[in-house]
């Protein structure tokens, strides 16, 4: 066969691994309710169900990164979508919602070794020109998932296929995953890094330690009526968590390998974009799990009338991305990410004031319009974002910088599903979505004011791409 034919295959098992992980993550959202009622997980249990995923993939990235520079992106990127394609088989044969989050922990594990490899592979694999066509692909695919997710996992659980329920959301990685494996090892070539850096084991204890601190007493406090322990417990975690950055600099100044290269955060602009990053994740986590909570168990609509309500923001978030990257940010910087996070604002207090006015008998046409406020405000700011983070960020960091980025997204996600607990509650489901929404609206504001230390307009398009980093998602594939 000829090389260039095998470039393209190899390149088509990897944007496959990279679907598969971006619709797994929106695919759980939409069945979470009909998991609930077959498994009997209690609201907890629920949130990490989704938060479990985001913390273990986000926590795993830049280390997976690492890995596949030290011992080869195919070696690692086989190892990952083989533990993926497993872990989606232990979740759909769960048996009780402990071994459900288990193995979901072990899923998003599993892409952390897998998905930062994709971005290395193509770049081992094309030349700079074609690499422009390769990302233009990766848009596409992104865009495929945003709608897919929500809509298979629609599908596929309101099917009850064989009786399984919402088992065949997880279950559909199957073929997928092992013709990957197959064809994989036979077309994809291995590639190291020339000079790649050591393992930072302790720092990655030290993070997942603190992240853990301060997550399960949000989580848990619910359920547990808010005991001291859990306040004590979150205290602890943000003593990990510094001692963490005491290490992180420690760790630099003796081999000049730390997870987190802490130097970047010198820059203003970098700073209050990690910020930005991080409580924008934060507002999408909370939104799109209450938002399924809200039409299933608020207003007792099937999975699929949920998801099909949902293509109005999915399509407008969509084109309102090309737009913003295009046209709007070039003239207007960053003024076009401020008036982003207030659209969508706008949307969400919209949304509020359908609802309190429509109650349960609100139709998915009066949902309509706060969602495309919400989808174009929220379009506004995915896209353009990452380019004004490393505006201000030297050449040689960009790469450690955009693998933060991501992790920091992941991280936000995963916080915002955990504060699901204290933000969804209210004497009824449409109530407590009101709420909740509520504290997306303030969320958003932190944004609004962190995004005025942003530079105005990007020195430079971001052209450096980690190879610990994933491809961006949007936000209607978060979680």
């Amino acid at each position: 066969m000829s090389t260039e034919r095998r470039r393209w295959i190899a390149l088509a098992v990897v944007m496959t691994a990279s679907f598969m992980d971006l619709v797994d993550a929106t695919i759980v959202n939409i069945a979470v309710p009909s998991i609930q009622r077959d498994t009997g997980a209690g609201f907890s249990a629920v949130q990490w169900i989704t938060a479990g995923y985001a913390l273990a993939f986000a926590v795993g990235l830049i280390t997976g990164g690492r890995l596949g520079d030290i011992y080869g992106r195919k070696r690692v990127f086989l190892i990952g979508t083989a533990g993926f394609t497993v872990a989606s088989l232990l979740c759909g044969v769960a048996a009780d919602p402990q071994m459900l989050v288990a193995t979901r922990l072990l899923q998003g594990g599993a892409a952390a070794l897998m998905v930062p490899q994709v971005l290395s592979i193509i770049h081992a694999t094309f030349s700079g020109e074609e690499r422009g066509k390769v990302f233009g692909m990766f848009g596409a695919i992104i865009g495929l998932a945003a709608v897919t997710g929500p809509l298979l996992g629609a599908l596929l659980t309101q099917w009850d296929i064989l009786g399984l329920e919402w088992r065949p959301i997880f279950l559909i990685n199957l073929p997928a995953g092992i013709a990957g494996l197959v064809l994989g090892r036979r077309f994809i070539d291995e590639s190291k890094a020339p000079q790649a850096l050591r393992l930072d084991l302790v720092g990655v204890a030290l993070a997942t330690a603190g992240l853990l601190l301060l997550m399960y007493p949000l989580v848990q406090g619910r359920e547990n009526g808010w005991p001291l322990w859990g306040f004590a417990m979150m205290a602890g975690g943000v003593a990990v968590l510094a001692g963490f950055v005491r290490y992180e600099r420690a760790k630099k100044a003796k081999d000049g390998s730390p997870l987190v290269e802490l130097a970047l955060f010198r820059a203003r602009s970098f700073a209050a974009g990690i910020g930005v990053q991080l409580v924008f994740g934060v507002a999408c986590g909370i939104f799109f799990l209450v938002w399924t909570l809200y039409m299933q168990i608020g207003l007792g609509w099937t999975p699929l009338h949920a998801g099909l309500t949902g293509l109005p923001f999915t399509v407008a978030c969509s084109a309102s991305a090309g737009l913003s990257v295009q046209l709007l940010v070039p003239r207007f910087g960053r003024k076009v990410l401020q008036a982003g996070a207030l659209i969508t604002a706008a949307g969400a207090l919209l949304y509020i004031a359908e609802s309190a006015r429509y109650g349960h008998a609100v139709h998915s046409w009066q949902m309509a319009l706060p969602l495309l406020v919400m989808g174009a405000g929220m379009g506004m700011i995915f896209s353009p974002l990452t380019d004004a983070v490393l505006s201000d960020v030297p050449q040689e960091h960009a790469g450690s910088a955009s693998g933060l980025i991501n992790t920091t997204n992941q991280l936000g996600n995963a916080f915002g599903l955990a504060l699901v607990s204290v933000a969804f509650t209210g004497p009824t489901p449409v109530r407590a979505f009101e709420h909740a929404m509520l504290w997306m609206v303030g969320a958003l504001a932190i944004v609004v004011t962190l995004m005025t230390a942003l530079p105005r307009r990007a020195a430079r398009p971001s052209e450096a791409v980690d190879q610990s980093a994933e491809p961006a998602r949007t936000p209607a594939l978060a979680g």
